[in-house]
């Protein structure tokens, strides 16, 4: 079964950058349109910016300009790049598969102290 492993969350302060990884444990990783969703307390999880195998890139307007998707084929992991992280970006990041089940990792907490 294919597993999503998420990782790089942590505490940062506002401006502050931090890179999420998500390692996949399969190569269907590569054909695949992967996701980042995040779900901050009290609120429903939403989508925050998604990627493509032909690697298009789309954001949540809340994000755009300041995130930054990317995907490592061979190593069967994506990326987001987050930077001027603001105190609203404190959410649990979950990486996801675009497929038939969707898949999910654990997640992983950032939270962005002003």
């Amino acid at each position: 079964q294919v597993q999503l492993v998420e990782s790089g969350g942590g505490l940062v302060q506002a401006g502050g950058s931090l890179r999420l990884s998500c390692a996949a444990s399969s190569g269907i990783f590569s054909i695949a349109t992967m996701d980042w969703y995040r779900q901050a307390p009290g609120k429903q999880r939403e989508l925050v910016a998604t990627i493509t195998s032909g690697d298009s890139t789309n954001y949540a307007d809340s994000v755009k300009g300041r995130f930054t998707i990317s995907r490592d084929n061979p190593r069967n992991t994506v990326y987001l790049q987050m930077n001027s992280l603001k105190p609203e970006d404190t959410a649990v990041y979950y990486c996801s598969s675009n497929t038939f089940p969707r898949l999910w990792g654990q997640g992983t907490q950032v939270t962005v102290s002003s």
